[in-house]
């Protein structure tokens, strides 16, 4: 996959310079590199046969490389059992890094934004994980039409945008990253017996 980086409050340069966290980066371009246009639209074909967009697809192709690499899923971010539901836990941790993967709806960008602050910064609440980079992936405005997401979905370029109002209280540095959309495929929408179904269109077959 083909994809944008903003960093916050120097995040990139940390991921890529500093030798506790290169392997770690590295380990995250590699799942998101290795995942082909191909790999989408086949499990996109096998798994994701009653989806409308290709979100679940990306999700858990993104899932099954980093699992692959030892990242743990579903982390806790406090130890405390009534904090360790899915509201208070990461997708992915591995040493001192936090993923959130995020193609929720727009209203919880500042969520899934405070998620690795929370991770990272001293709470009265005993901590099950110390973060010190903050990694959020999302997709393009771009990919969110090509990929037949949710249009409430909250795209790259508004999280962008609320990292600003928000600077103060994102102390922890963070990398932004958004999925660009497909090269050679589009997801169109059919009407299935009353249902909306997307459809994979290869470019290729659009030309003919």
């Amino acid at each position: 996959m083909k994809y944008l980086k903003h960093s916050h409050r120097y995040g990139l340069s940390l991921m890529k310079n500093e030798d506790e966290f290169i392997h770690l980066w590295e380990d995250i371009t590699t799942a998101l590199d290795t995942i082909s246009e191909e790999d989408i639209i086949n499990y996109y074909n096998q798994h994701c046969a009653n989806s409308m967009s290709i979100s679940k697809a990306i999700n858990n192709l993104i899932k099954e490389r980093l699992l692959q690499r030892g990242w743990n899923k579903e982390s806790p971010i406090f130890q405390a059992t009534k904090y360790r539901n899915k509201r208070w836990r990461l997708d992915f941790a591995k040493d001192k890094i936090s993923i959130e993967v995020a193609f929720n709806h727009g209203e919880a960008i500042a969520w899934n934004l405070l998620k690795p602050v929370m991770a990272s910064e001293l709470n009265h609440i005993e901590k099950a994980i110390q973060t010190k980079v903050g990694v959020l992936i999302t997709a393009t405005k771009d990919m969110k039409k090509q990929g037949a997401f949710d249009g409430a979905c909250g795209e790259y370029e508004k999280v962008l945008r609320y990292l600003t109002p928000m600077n103060d209280i994102l102390t922890v540095p963070m990398v932004i990253i958004g999925l660009k959309a497909p090269q050679t495929f589009r997801v169109k929408k059919h009407k299935i017996n009353g249902k909306n179904i997307g459809v994979i269109e290869r470019f290729t077959d659009l030309k003919l």
